[in-house]
């Protein structure tokens, strides 16, 4: 990752908080490194990044923000190895997402230059935050939104680009027991479901909440029109075992194009694992379920790479699913995890090192 922008400004903090964390006792970001990457959107362009001291965001109340939502978002990790190097996965994925997504809510596209060269920078910036835990990484989260001004609903003239950053631990520990939605959808055709804007993770708050008071940590999210249709399993994509075949739903204008869900695609393939990537009737998975055919289900994406599913709910019926010994779900996590952390090839070429 050689750097295209030479003049990137570095504000270094003042002190650092580093020696106050416990670093065996990350809890999933609740804790921020000392700097953060900032860019803005002015008169027509983005300016130079610049890597200044973490602190709070000044905006002015009529930020189109707070009222129409112009928001994107991404999810990635830094792994620092035995040997102390930087690796990231799949980096570009991630940039390209970024810029689908502000395309779609009228966002302008942030040079793939100044999210790479500006993201090494920070990196090395604060690399003594990346942890060697096992299990644990520094989460990145890149976010674009509207800081121009003004109450009329239209796009803003003003944006920021922001890269924070927060040491953390396993973000899933443990199976979760999901509910299979009957109502309620978390995106529709021609929408922005494909995108990962913050609305759409709001809009997921309130269904899930009612799971959770039924006893569900989680919600299965259906299609729009008919809920006949599997989809996604919370924030993460969905991967269902029927015998020994794995199966995903393909991507729409409903379901993210998850960089996690791309890569176990590619790695069942290469492993021999028997993969389809087709709808999926919920019909179908409760008659799996019924007749011992359904083997696994587990949700993959960024934040817990991959989080199995113990059990699910539907139609006010339970079905839990087999504890076996050798898991799709246990050999998918620690086949990308072992690429992430440079303890395996990498024949994909998905692993980028910070330099």
């Amino acid at each position: 990752m050689n750097s295209i922008i030479s003049d990137i400004e570095i504000i270094k903090a003042k002190t650092t908080k580093i020696n106050e964390v416990d670093f065996d006792n990350l809890k999933f970001g609740h804790v921020f490194t000392d700097h953060m990457l900032e860019c803005n959107y002015k008169d027509g362009q983005w300016q130079t990044p610049k890597v200044v001291p973490y602190q709070a965001i000044s905006l002015d109340p009529s930020s189109k923000i707070f009222h129409y939502g112009q928001s994107v978002f991404e999810g990635m990790k830094a792994y620092k190895d035995a040997n102390d190097d930087v690796w990231l996965f799949r980096p570009l994925d991630n940039c390209k997402r970024l810029n689908i997504s502000s395309k779609r809510l009228a966002i302008p596209e942030l040079p793939e230059h100044y999210f790479m060269d500006g993201l090494n920078t920070l990196l090395k910036v604060d690399s003594d935050w990346i942890p060697k835990n096992e299990g644990s990484s520094l989460y990145i989260r890149p976010f674009v939104f509207a800081s121009g001004n003004g109450f009329h609903a239209s796009p803003a003239d003003a944006y920021k680009f922001i890269i924070a950053c927060a040491p953390s631990g396993s973000y899933f520990s443990g199976k979760v027991k999901v509910l299979i939605e009957e109502k309620y959808s978390r995106s529709a055709n021609g929408g922005v479901g494909f995108a990962k804007a913050g609305g759409n993770y709001a809009g997921q708050f309130y269904p899930t909440q009612l799971a959770i008071e039924k006893g569900y940590q989680q919600v299965i999210w259906t299609d729009d029109n008919t809920h006949e249709y599997i989809e996604e399993a919370g924030a993460m994509n969905i991967f269902v075992r029927i015998n020994d075949t794995l199966i995903t739903g393909p991507t729409s204008d409903r379901i993210l194009d998850g960089i996690t869900r791309k890569s176990i695609i590619e790695i069942a393939k290469a492993e021999g694992i028997p993969i389809e990537v087709r709808k999926i009737t919920v019909k179908e998975v409760v008659e799996a379920a019924k007749n011992g055919s359904l083997k696994e289900m587990f949700g993959a994406g960024t934040a817990a790479v991959i989080s199995p599913i113990a059990g699910f709910g539907y139609k006010d019926e339970d079905y839990d699913l087999p504890e076996l010994e050798n898991t799709y779900a246990s050999s998918l996590k620690k086949r990308i995890t072992d690429i992430q952390t440079n303890k395996a090839e990498d024949p994909f070429g998905w692993r980028v090192k910070v330099e």
